[in-house]
């Protein structure tokens, strides 16, 4: 795992594309496209009730940069600059050849100049795609040149990796050996009972997942679950609502244990009853951490136990940064 300065002086050197995702209401969930102007290192006066053996100093990290399609100023003449830390930053992808997609692809669709997280849902005749965009309900048509792969960086790398956009090859080292076989360009069939997790497009939910149980599949195709840990309104019993394919996903596999998590690492915080997708900003003594949430710009501390290896499910795979596990 690569330091923050490390990531810096190989990722983010002064001219470097990157893309840059914001925390405000509006704009999460989107990578706009910019380039780093230099980096800005910050010193912050430690409060003398922190603890002296954090491993992170109190040095804030961050970066500015030059946004290529957002303007400062009405007139569209003066670029956009902000100051950035490293999670809200990553390289530009590579240029990659042109392909055609297919229903359930998970992509990202450029609009509103940028580029925003999206499921192809259905497709056109004259060449075109609908997307679906989770976080604001829209669905939308684009052009195929309007449409890349969605990928996810993490650790220095991308996911799924360039060139390998069919099987994933599997590391000697992978975590799970499990198999199961759903479909990845149809729903995935849930059988009644199967413990599963549910996310939610509700505000203050946004970035969390939700232990369920799978009580029946509904006739529209949707699933009727019931909540491990939420109650309804009287308390007399767990909470159940209806939810469809694109909110529902297996119970994540077991990956074995971590003696420990380091800085930047991304994880699941365990969190008002659901789990909550974060990066690591900071090791504290006693095997505990301060995990810091870009979807509601928080930082909050977690001991240990309470903390779970992220996985993203995937186009039936569970992808953790260059590892693509197929259950």
């Amino acid at each position: 795992m690569e330091t923050e300065t490390e990531m810096l002086n190989t990722y983010f050197t002064n001219g470097a594309e990157v893309e840059i995702s914001s925390d405000e209401d509006g704009f999460r969930g989107a990578w706009y496209e910019g380039i780093v102007v230099r980096p800005i290192q910050k010193k912050q006066r430690r409060n003398k009730d922190e603890d002296d053996d954090d491993d992170e100093s109190s040095n804030k990290l961050r970066v500015l940069v030059e946004y290529k399609t957002l303007m400062a100023d009405k007139k569209g003449k003066r670029p956009l600059k902000e100051a950035m830390t490293l999670v809200q930053l990553r390289p530009r992808p590579p240029p990659e050849r042109r392909r055609k997609f297919e229903v359930s692809d998970e992509v990202d669709a450029y609009y509103n100049d940028g580029w925003w997280e999206g499921v192809v849902m259905e497709l056109s005749g004259d060449g075109k795609y609908s997307v679906f965009f989770r976080g604001t309900r829209d669905q939308l048509e684009f052009e195929e040149s309007q449409i890349r792969i969605h990928r996810e960086w993490a650790n220095g790398k991308w996911t799924p990796s360039f060139g390998d956009e069919g099987e994933e090859k599997q590391d000697e080292k992978e975590l799970v050996s499990t198999e199961t076989k759903p479909n990845n360009k149809a729903a995935e069939f849930f059988s009644k009972g199967s413990l599963v997790e549910v996310s939610s497009d509700e505000e203050g939910f946004e970035g969390a997942w939700f232990v369920a149980t799978i009580v029946k599949l509904l006739d529209n195709g949707n699933y009727l679950i019931e909540y491990q840990n939420l109650r309804n309104n009287d308390d007399t019993a767990f909470l159940q609502e209806e939810t469809d394919r694109l909110h529902i996903r297996p119970s994540p596999p077991d990956v074995g244990s971590f003696e420990s998590f380091k800085v930047l690492e991304e994880v699941d915080a365990l969190h008002n009853d659901g789990w909550w997708v974060g990066v690591i900003s900071k090791v504290l003594k006693g095997q505990r951490y301060k995990v810091y949430f870009k979807a509601s710009n928080e930082e909050l501390e977690f001991k240990h136990a309470d903390v779970r290896l992220h996985l993203d499910w995937t186009n039936g795979k569970w992808v953790r940064a260059s590892q693509a596990l197929k259950l």
